[in-house]
């Protein structure tokens, strides 16, 4: 644990060594979501990240991890969204004639383009929504095509948003022309009502901020739990501490570093310099930016005034009318954004702690305000004070150039993602393939990669597990682990051994470079090639427990990464756990449908007519209930481990039918071969059964997603029915066309060109001899007529050979 090394953004560059306060213990803070509206692929990968780099922490280093967040629960994003949704709601009760209705609709529309789509305004006349589409098209149209709205560079977050804008008023239009304003021009409606009606709304009664905040708190942790994120062990909320966030301002305020101004109190960035502090540690570049400053500051603070230096910040807001308020020395207010984390993570982790968390664009100024109101609360006698010992920054997510951004509407929502392109798993492996603090766009190769990262683990822990069951059971079996095969750990190492321990090296290395989780992935996939070299080259003298090795070892990593959401820690075992055996059922529950499967099976064998068969009379009359009561009696819950004795009976009794059926009756083996077909391909696949048919060696029991398997089985049948339709309709186009054939050799050459409206006359044989205008036929057509004269001829008197007599 020493040697950790770890990215910290208050001291760029490289890694620097990670010491933590109390030795073997982690105190750590993350900075959570605003909830106001459903995560997307952005949370996704702030908290998939956080959440690897958390177990890393416990559960390959051992360290005892006290992790907090928050949940932002007032904030001027939510308070514009609750607000103007109660407004808009209240005005589809109102009892509006339709054209009342319709001039709503126009008035916001004008007003959205206002302030927001400016250059639809230019020109002479009025805009409206008959000549909103040329005008958006003239105005807009180059960043509709992907450009951008200065004509150079890649797109970004500007054209993003004014994308959203466009694509908020085209809807609108469509709304509006088809007098359905109430059902599509929300967008517009919004903020034009909330211009016209926010301060009629009674915030006293804060339930209308508080019934979004929680239900969006829920549709959060459920999107976590979803993506097999370790909940907190503290969560705090804001509306929780106002309280303590105003007494922790006061504290400020009395120590010189902040000052009241009309209602609002603010941090004075002058004053803390001057006493030694640093301000803006993490971005220094970006202490001017006031774009970002007025970001941070919210979008319902512009109009407060009383600021002494232009970068100063609030700490508490004076509430306006239609805004929720706290009572405070300064009057009713609000907490400002930044201060809510300080006061918390400070409440529950002390004046200090070890790392501090949340995506890149909160840098600054939110956590660069945090570090400073912090610092100032508890400097003392004009020392600087350390609040946070090391700043991690996830990367962002980027779509098309542009970070993925509920305010700019061009994100994916996690429920959506997860119900479509990804599983929990393909999605933190897509992360896990790029560093925590790197930026990361998804592309199509990312996704191949990530695919074929995921499939070849999938492939090797299915085959081991095989593989070993195998010569678990060729050998005998003890508490349902392997019996003569076990890891030793006096072996050489060398061949496979020598590649497992040089995996561990690496992936110790990547650990404690900053958690580099790529180096991690790289070495998995290695080790799990040679592997699979090592078996394939020795399928006679295997070291079978190397092999075992390797696959325990990958199976510990990858549930230390939490690709695994059945696996618990330690994470020992060989592959992904299963569900089933999370939910520790009864061993004869969970085994039911696997001994059912072979009691039929068995059953059905019985009723055929086999010939004598005196290994097959032997399988028939066993029983594998008492090595699975064997197994039970151990304690063994894996569903897997308990139905091994049940299949591995069904898998040999089918074997030896198969050996059976070439001496059978023809219509014995049609029932025998039938049978082994159904009981592979859809008794055991149901069940996530696969039994892998190889030459000249027992069927291979492979346990593989059931839902793989039928998917596969219905492709494999779509395949061959396209196959057999294909087949048809070649059949049938060849008897079409030997129809037609037959149709045309039908009729005698004499005949052939008698009906031809281009001749008048003809000789003996029927060949046109004079044109219709009595002209003779020229020469050179009558050498191509003989020719097909004489095809006809041939093919006449085949017509006639096959098929007799005259013709007509």
């Amino acid at each position: 644990m020493d040697s950790i090394k770890v990215h910290n953004s208050l001291k760029p560059g490289g890694p620097v060594p990670f010491a933590p306060i109390e030795k073997g213990k982690v105190s750590w803070y993350a900075c959570g979501p605003t909830v106001y509206d459903q995560s997307h692929l952005g949370h996704a990968r702030n908290y998939v990240s956080t959440d690897i780099i958390r177990r890393i922490l416990m559960h390959y280093f051992g360290f005892d991890v006290k992790f907090v967040m928050n949940f932002t629960d007032v904030d001027d994003k939510i308070i514009i969204k609750a607000r103007r949704q109660r407004l808009l709601d209240l005005e589809k009760q109102k009892s509006y004639t339709d054209e009342e209705t319709l001039e709503l609709g126009k008035a916001a529309f004008r007003a959205y383009a206002k302030s927001n789509l400016p250059q639809l305004l230019e020109g002479d006349d009025e805009l409206n929504t008959e000549n909103y589409i040329p005008r958006r098209d003239a105005a807009y149209g180059s960043v509709l095509a992907g450009g951008t709205l200065t004509g150079e560079g890649k797109p970004g977050d500007a054209e993003a948003k004014l994308k959203m804008h466009i694509s908020n008023m085209t809807t609108a239009v469509i709304a509006i022309n088809g007098n359905q304003v109430f059902k599509g021009a929300d967008e517009i409606l919004l903020p034009y009502l909330d211009s016209l009606y926010k301060e009629t709304i009674d915030t006293s009664d804060q339930s209308i901020f508080t019934d979004l905040t929680r239900f969006m708190e829920g549709e959060f942790t459920d999107d976590m739990d979803a993506l097999n994120v370790l909940r907190p062990d503290v969560v705090t909320r804001v509306t929780e501490y106002v309280p303590q966030i105003a007494k922790f301002v006061e504290r400020i305020v009395e120590k010189g570093f902040a000052y009241e101004a009309e209602g609002s109190v603010y941090f004075d960035i002058a004053a803390f310099e001057r006493a030694g502090n640093t301000y803006a540690r993490l971005r220094p570049d970006s202490r001017n930016d006031r774009a970002l400053q007025e970001e941070g500051e919210g979008s319902l603070s512009k109009s407060l005034d009383g600021k002494r230096g232009p970068g100063d910040f609030a700490l508490w807001k004076k509430s306006k009318p239609g805004e929720p308020y706290w009572p405070s020395k300064w009057g009713n207010g609000r907490p400002g954004w930044h201060i809510e984390c300080s006061v918390m993570a400070s409440d529950v982790l002390g004046p200090r702690m070890d790392l501090h968390s949340g995506g890149i664009d909160l840098a600054f100024p939110h956590h660069d305000n945090e570090l400073a109101q912090s610092e100032a609360y508890f400097c003392q006698h004009g020392h600087e004070h350390t609040w946070v010992n090391y700043f991690l920054h996830m990367g962002h997510l980027s779509i098309s150039g542009s970070k993925m951004s509920k305010s700019l509407k061009n994100f994916q929502t996690i429920k959506d993602a997860l119900a479509s392109t990804y599983t929990a798993r393909s999605m933190r492996i897509v992360f896990l393939l790029g560093r925590w603090n790197d930026g990361v766009e998804i592309s199509p190769d990312m996704r191949t990669q990530a695919d074929g990262w995921e499939s070849a683990v999938n492939n090797f822990f299915t085959n081991t597990k095989s593989l070993l069951a195998e010569a678990a059971g060729a050998a005998g079996t003890v508490d349902g682990d392997l019996k003569t095969l076990s890891i030793s750990d006096d072996k050489p190492r060398d061949g496979l051994r020598a590649d497992l321990e040089q995996a561990k090296k690496d992936v110790e290395e990547a650990f404690t470079n900053s958690f580099d989780t790529p180096q991690v992935m790289r070495a998995i996939a290695e080790v799990i090639r040679k592997a699979n070299v090592h078996i394939n080259a020795h399928k006679s003298d295997m070291d079978y427990s190397a092999v075992e090795a390797v696959a325990r070892w990958v199976t510990k990593i990858v549930g230390i990464l939490g690709l695994d959401a059945n696996a618990r820690p330690p994470y020992e075992g060989i592959g992904w756990a299963s569900a089933a055996a999370a939910a520790n059922l009864d061993p004869s529950t969970a085994v039911q449908p696997y001994k059912a499967a072979y009691t039929t099976f068995y059953s059905d064998v019985k009723a055929l007519q086999l010939p004598a068969s005196d290994i097959i009379a032997d399988l028939l009359s066993q029983s594998p209930d008492p090595e699975f009561e064997s197994l039970a009696s151990t304690g063994t819950r894996d569903p897997e481990q308990l139905a091994l004795p049940y299949l591995r009976a069904v898998a040999r009794l089918r074997d030896e039918l198969r050996k059976l059926a070439p001496t059978a009756s023809p219509k014995v083996k049609n029932s025998i071969l039938a049978l082994s077909d159904r009981v592979r391909d859809f008794d055991l696949t149901n069940l996530g059964v696969y039994l892998d048919d190889r030459p000249d060696q027992p069927s291979l029991i492979k346990f593989v997603p059931a839902a793989e398997l039928i998917a596969a089985r219905e492709e494999k049948a779509a395949k061959e029915a396209e196959k057999a339709r294909a087949k048809e309709e070649a059949r049938r186009a060849r008897e079409k066309a030997e129809e037609e054939k037959w149709e045309k050799a039908k009729v005698a050459p004499e005949d052939m060109y008698k009906s031809d409206e281009r001749y008048s006359e003809w000789d003996a044989e029927g060949m046109p001899t004079k044109m219709k205008d009595g002209s003779d036929v020229p020469k050179s057509q009558l050498k191509k007529l003989k020719k097909d004269w004489d095809r006809q001829k041939k093919a006449h008197s085949e017509y006639k050979v096959k098929f007799g007599g005259s013709t007509a």
